[in-house]
Formats: C-alpha cells, structure tokens, sequence
C-alpha cells in the first residue's frame, strides 16, 4: 500500500504517513494516540480554567475519568445505530472498534447526559461545569480530528481547491469512494491517487475558531451554560456544513438526511434561541430590579 498524502497545491508532499508505531509484534495505531492526546489536552485546558475561576481542578479530573469512557461507549453507540443494516448481520463487529466507527456526537450526547449526572451526584451546577468542561471537549475534537488523517477517513467529495488533498486509491475504504472521486483520479509515478475536500482539517480549524472564541467570551458570559451553548451552536453549524462535503456520512434510516448535519443544524438553532431568550429574560430581570 502507498503510504502517501500529498497536499499539490501547497507544495506539501508526505512521503510516508504511516497508520501505527509498530514496536516488535505490538503495534499502536496513531489514530489512538492523536485521540489520548487530544483527552490529555482536554483534560488540561478544563484544570486550567477551573483554577483560573476558582474551581477546584480535582473536580474535572474525576468528571474526566467517567466521561471519556462514557463518552466512547456512546461515540460507538451512535455509530452502530446509524449503520445497523450492517451491524445487524454483523453483531460480533459491534464491539471491534479496530474497525473503525466512532461517531463524535454519539460521544458528546453521552458527555452531556454523564455531566449531568455528576453535578447532582456533586452538587454543583450543571452549566458551571458544562462551561468548563466544554473547553476540554471542542479542544479534544480540534486534536483528535487528526486521527482521521492518519486513517485516510473523513474526507469530502472531489475539489481542486487550495486544500485539495491526495490519497492513493489503495489507501482508502472502498465504501467511502464515489463515482466524481474515481472519475478524476490523477496518476502521479504510477500511483492512482483520488483528490477530495481534507473535511477533518476543515473541522479541526472551525472547531479552533470556535474554541477562542469560547475563550474571549468565558469572562462575558451573563449565565453559567451559556458558554457551552455556543460551542453546540458553534460547533453544529460548521459541522452542518462540512458535512454536506463528506463522503462517508451516517443517514437516517431509510432516508437520505445526513444524521450529524441535521443534528448540528438543530443543536445550532436551539442554542441560539436559548442564548437570546435567556439574555432578554435577565435584561429585563434587571431592569425591573
């Protein structure tokens, strides 16, 4: 297999990007480690912040420990139910997550759900800690996006653009090719390479700007969980429209809306009218008071 990606427009040619650290007969795969790192880096920027603000970090520790296996049991979850025409004559597949399928909204529907358990069971409010955590989440995601680069997964659809990327034919799931990318293959030294939208750089920078800007509201927010809300909304709206470029979007069963656009869609119009609601709410609370 060639081992290949090549970005021709920005003169950027990867000669050999491998899929694992092969130590004897051991081998790590690097979309595992990008994800560690990512929940490292997550994990991270939530102490940091809760110490900024007075929290205590312990707190975030202890949230992390269940959240990130909650998380990936409900990241596969999503995953499995998207795609159960499959898994259903496959059931020894569901819990092979070596194969692949794990679904980033699986795992922030079970994060939330895990949150809100642990402020009750902790006694502290639910959006203090949605708006800390959530640092550590949208940071984990821009990091963790990275994984799908080195698995050759998650791209769009065929593009000429500033940011088109190539991966040889024989690198890439045969599920995720579609009649444009075949049909404009380039030949480059006898490797037939397909050149498609790099959607998990897309996400990872949209979820970067999303992330700062986080970050320059946390201080100005006018009620514990709104920040989060601008990360589901933030978050949903790029999402919704990087989706539509993938390849290798989950449907709706017997239907075909793209589950995460419709989702983030959704999540974004929601939290917006939250947002607006809750601020008017307080201005005139204020106002009268």
């Amino acid at each position: 297999m060639d081992m290949n990606i090549n970005f021709p427009h920005l003169h950027i040619f990867l000669s050999h990007v491998g899929k694992a650290i092969k130590i004897g007969d051991f081998s790590i795969a690097y979309y595992g480690i990008v994800i560690a790192l990512g929940m490292l880096a997550g994990l991270g920027i939530a102490c940091w912040k809760a110490k900024q603000t007075d929290q205590n970090p312990e707190t975030y520790v202890d949230l992390a420990l269940i959240a990130i296996v909650c998380s990936l049991i409900g990241a596969r979850i999503y995953y499995v139910l998207f795609e159960w025409e499959y898994y259903s004559k496959h059931p020894a597949s569901i819990i092979n997550v070596r194969e692949g399928g794990l679904a980033i909204y699986g795992g922030v529907i079970a994060a939330i759900i895990t949150t809100f358990v642990f402020s009750k069971v902790k006694k502290i409010p639910y959006g203090r800690l949605c708006d800390t955590a959530g640092l550590g989440l949208v940071l984990g995601q821009i990091i963790g996006r990275w994984g799908n680069f080195f698995n050759r997964e998650a791209f769009g659809g065929y593009t000429d653009n500033l940011f088109a990327m190539q991966l040889p034919l024989s690198a890439v799931r045969s599920g995720d090719l579609t009649d444009q990318l075949l049909e404009h293959q380039v030949v480059v030294d006898g490797v037939r390479y397909i050149q498609v939208h790099p959607t998990f750089l897309y996400e990872s920078v949209w979820n970067l700007l999303v992330l700062i800007c986080m970050l320059i509201f946390f201080n100005k927010r006018k009620f514990e969980g709104e920040v989060f809300l601008w990360y589901l909304g933030g978050y949903g709206f790029g999402r919704f429209w990087i989706e539509q470029l993938r390849t290798d979007s989950l449907l709706l069963w017997n239907t075909q809306i793209r589950v995460s656009a419709a989702l983030g869609m959704v999540l974004f119009v929601v939290s917006l009218v939250w947002i607006i609601t809750m601020r008017i709410r307080l201005a005139r609370q204020k106002s009268v008071s």
